[in-house]
């Protein structure tokens, strides 16, 4: 029996991808605690606007790359796609520390943006058709939980550096990186239970006009954007917020709010995954409802993150946002699965993720001033109201017509 034909090795591919889930995360998040390490040999990055925009071109590029990796993932081999992205964007963090102007990183960085984009929508596509609708969730959900992983240990970026080198941080990660490529090549393996799929031009165009016909899609995107706002935020600002209101060092502050969000949002994904699983299969509605209270959850911790200056308030709005969101990334790629077939949601996922990081790119630059002008509490209370006006459209018009969409349109 082939190996992708033993039961278990839907399983095996989750556990595959949840490493390089953690590579993806880890590598891109590191450079946000290392900041302090990194100015001491490039003064550029003193200012904390010059700061933001290397951190907002990774996710320019990695918006405008994601619709086109999708619409590639639907078409190409997902294992070689996955195993190549991982490469070159682990190639990237090894050169990363052999940089020695802000030029040399911001075009390494575009070039990370193009390399990881390929990844996501391919990776969560092959989990959704190794799994159906009785363990899609949860399965995605333990995918993220990589990605969590490497948001957390990302945060020991600055520990790691403090102890050793910001370039040595770079090398380790990236051969570790290109080492487990190969791994994937040997163990992974690509799976398309549908018809196989056209690779002319024709067919890729046929798929946006399927997709932007779609109504609930339209939807789902919004709703897919607006919480992701906050989300990239959070992610990219959230060890600044701890220390600027602790009064810490980045080395503990870093550790410390990446660890609690990554521990928050593990349990949020596999709360939210279990539950979706299991109410999905009794009332259609079942996921996007637990999605949506995730989302919720995550209005008082933005305010908790904005306005609180202690240990405990940050912690609290940290773990409490953490949590909202593990539910609800766990739950974006199996809504998708309701409502668009097999053969478009490497696209629709590539399409929301564009969407999504062009806004938190546009967020990431505008709080890298704000940390500037002392407003970043303030901002993130902002984001509140948003987020609340995203859900309650999400409530009322999106209503998935079955657990799994198969017409291929």
């Amino acid at each position: 029996m082939l190996l992708k034909e033993r039961k278990y090795y839907k399983w095996v591919v989750v556990a595959l991808l949840w490493v390089v889930a953690l590579l993806n995360y880890l590598d891109r998040q590191m450079l946000s605690t290392m900041r302090p390490a990194m100015q001491i040999d490039i003064a550029a990055l003193e200012s904390a606007a010059t700061f933001g925009h290397l951190m907002a071109i990774f996710l320019w590029i990695y918006g405008l790359m994601s619709p086109v990796s999708g619409l590639i993932a639907d078409r190409l081999n997902r294992k070689w796609l996955i195993a190549g992205s991982l490469f070159v964007w682990s190639a990237v963090t090894l050169l990363m520390g052999v940089a020695t102007s802000f030029n040399e990183l911001y075009g390494l960085r575009a070039i990370m943006g193009v390399s990881e984009a390929l990844y996501i929508p391919a990776a969560l596509s092959l989990i959704a058709d190794y799994h159906s609708s009785k363990t899609r969730s949860i399965a995605v959900g333990i995918h993220m939980i990589g990605l969590y992983a490497g948001q957390a240990f990302g945060g020991f970026g600055a520990t790691v550096a403090q102890a050793y080198s910001w370039q040595a941080t770079f090398h380790v990660f990236g051969i570790v990186g290109v080492i487990y490529a190969i791994v994937l090549i040997l163990f992974l393996r690509e799976h398309r239970p549908a018809a196989p799929v056209k690779t002319d031009a024709s067919s890729g165009f046929k798929g946006f006009k399927i997709l932007f016909a779609n109504f609930s899609f339209w939807v789902l995107l919004l709703y897919f954007t607006v919480p992701s706002i906050p989300g990239w935020a959070v992610k990219n600002w959230l060890p600044t917020l701890f220390s600027d209101h602790l009064g810490m060092d980045m080395s503990t502050a870093g550790p410390r709010a990446t660890i609690t969000i990554a521990v928050a949002s593990l349990l949020g994904v596999i709360t939210g995954g279990l539950l979706s699983d299991h109410w999905v299969q009794k009332n259609l509605k079942g996921r996007v409802y637990i999605s949506a209270f995730g989302v919720l959850l995550t209005i008082p911790a933005l305010l908790l993150l904005g306005y609180g200056h202690t240990f405990i308030l940050l912690f609290c709005g940290a773990f409490c946002f953490g949590f909202g969101f593990g539910m609800f990334d766990a739950n974006n790629m199996p809504i998708l699965c309701q409502l668009v077939a097999p053969r478009y949601r490497a696209t629709a996922y590539g399409l929301m993720n564009m969407v999504s990081v062009f806004f938190g790119a546009l967020v990431t630059d505008l709080l890298g001033k704000s940390v500037d002008a002392g407003h970043l509490a303030r901002d993130f209370t902002v984001l509140a109201v948003i987020v609340f006006v995203a859900v309650i459209l999400q409530l009322v018009l999106l209503n998935p017509k079955m657990v799994d969409y198969r017409n291929e349109g």
